[in-house]
């Protein structure tokens, strides 16, 4: 008996996990035995793929999961989105923020990432919508019409699918997370499981919140909270801070008037040649200024953040070898990989003025939502969060109050009924690029549901 109770228990925690199991065909096929340049000794495991949302139209995502190096069993599910719209995940969220691996300057070798999210949980980074990094449709008017609405439906296509494929996650806790436009994604996914679990006792998608950083939210709120960052930090003139103020509607439109072009292009030669998405850093070079970028929605954002760590991605996730490893590109893309999509993010068809009625019927529905701001990026500024947060109306629980590492400040945090906010000092718009120990400390926090804390934390 006793030896058939050990056997029997480690059969079981093969079956739990998810890329070890030669249980699943599917899976089996998606794991990862070795990527080009990686680390010797690896401790965790990682699959990565395509799973169909649309058969009709030929829509595949790809995606690239990383477990937990410690009971992988026992850890949750993060699902990772990045923005722009139009951005790939895997340039972003894995290769340069939360995830385990970075890429060298040589774009041909990996390095580990010692704050890596993964030691906490298990992580899903997924390129969405279709034509995003490896993530593909074969009806190509599908690149040119894209929106919020058609992204969330195929990412929840993609998770109703997923967990066909690796159903020891069945009923896991499941939180999503992300950043820039995926203060749209997020919320309207999260908004879309949410309904799609009502009725259900025990849903297969486990859904308990999300996480959001220096997210688009609302347009109106975020307008003035951004111009006002700008001026509040020398950044642009009083005229041109008033300028903006009257041409810029603030949101009642999708795309800006003349006027209001003309004073963002005022602005931003007052910029000068800095890195927008974190003022006090020096950017990787000239390309950093906004007026060659302009576009429709939010007319001031590049596609997204460009330190030269993006220059490594490109050239490592274009190498055959690579692609071979990932098991990605299999249809023969015939653009390059690339960190953003232009045609997709230039032609973005849907996007709501505002997230604040999700985030209601969300925070009523008793989900755990966080949302962070690094407090020295100027696209999506900790001051255009804090306007849109306020317009909720949420009662305070814990004032503003300083977040401490190892007894210094590491930003500053409220608690609302419902909300928890919390800002990274020193980090621009993607924070655990800039403040990695810091940022995951917060994310540590975020998922034992606890403050910030308020004095020395220890990782």
């Amino acid at each position: 008996m006793g030896t058939y109770t050990v056997s029997f228990l480690g059969f079981f925690l093969l079956f739990l996990n998810a890329c070890s199991s030669s249980s699943y065909a599917n899976q089996e096929r998606d794991r990862i035995t070795y990527l080009p340049g990686q680390p010797a000794n690896l401790n965790f495991s990682q699959c990565s793929g395509y799973v169909t949302v649309n058969k009709a139209a030929g829509r595949a995502l790809f995606y690239w999961l990383t477990e937990s190096p410690s009971n992988p069993e026992l850890r949750p599910l993060v699902l990772w989105l990045s923005g722009g719209p139009g951005c790939s995940s895997i340039a972003y969220g894995a290769a340069e923020e939360i995830g385990p691996l970075r890429i060298r300057p040589d774009g041909k070798t990996l390095y580990l990432n010692p704050y890596s999210w993964n030691k906490v949980a298990n992580l899903l980074f997924l390129e969405s919508p279709a034509g995003v990094g490896f993530s593909y449709s074969n009806t190509t008017a599908d690149l040119y019409t894209f929106g919020d609405a058609r992204t969330a439906e195929d990412s929840y296509a993609f998770l109703v699918n997923w967990f066909e494929r690796f159903p020891q996650y069945n009923h896991r806790d499941l939180y999503i997370a992300g950043e820039s436009y995926a203060g749209h994604y997020v919320p309207q996914l999260s908004q879309l499981i949410y309904r799609k679990n009502k009725g259900i006792s025990n849903p297969v998608i486990n859904f308990k919140g999300f996480l959001v950083g220096n997210a688009v939210t609302d347009d109106y709120h975020d307008l003035i909270g951004t111009f006002e960052y700008w001026w509040t930090h020398a950044l642009i003139s009083d005229g041109t801070y008033r300028s903006l103020r009257n041409a810029c509607d603030h949101g009642s439109t999708q795309h800006p008037s003349d006027e209001c072009n003309k004073a963002l292009n005022v602005a931003d030669l007052e910029f000068g040649n800095i890195d927008p998405y974190s003022i006090y850093t020096r950017p990787c070079n000239s390309s950093s200024s906004l007026r060659h970028n302009l576009r429709g929605h939010y007319p001031w954002m590049r596609r997204a953040y460009d330190p030269c760590t993006e220059r490594y991605s490109r050239i490592y996730f274009n190498s055959p070898e690579v692609q071979k490893a990932l098991r990605a590109n299999t249809t023969s893309i015939t653009y390059p990989w690339d960190s953003c999509s232009n045609i997709v993010g230039n032609y973005w068809e849907d996007s709501p003025l505002s997230m604040l009625p999700i985030y209601q019927e969300l925070i009523a529905a008793g989900l755990r939502i966080w949302v962070y701001s690094g407090d020295t990026d100027a696209v999506v500024p900790v001051t255009a969060t804090r306007y849109s947060l306020d317009a909720l109306k949420l009662q305070t629980v814990a004032n503003w109050y300083p977040w401490y590492d190892n007894g210094k400040v590491g930003g500053w945090s409220q608690v609302y009924a419902g909300l928890t906010f919390v800002t990274v000092t020193g980090a621009g718009h993607e924070v655990p690029l800039h403040r990695p120990r810091q940022a995951f400390i917060l994310f540590r926090r975020f998922l034992e549901n606890k403050p910030m804390p308020r004095r020395t934390s220890t990782v």
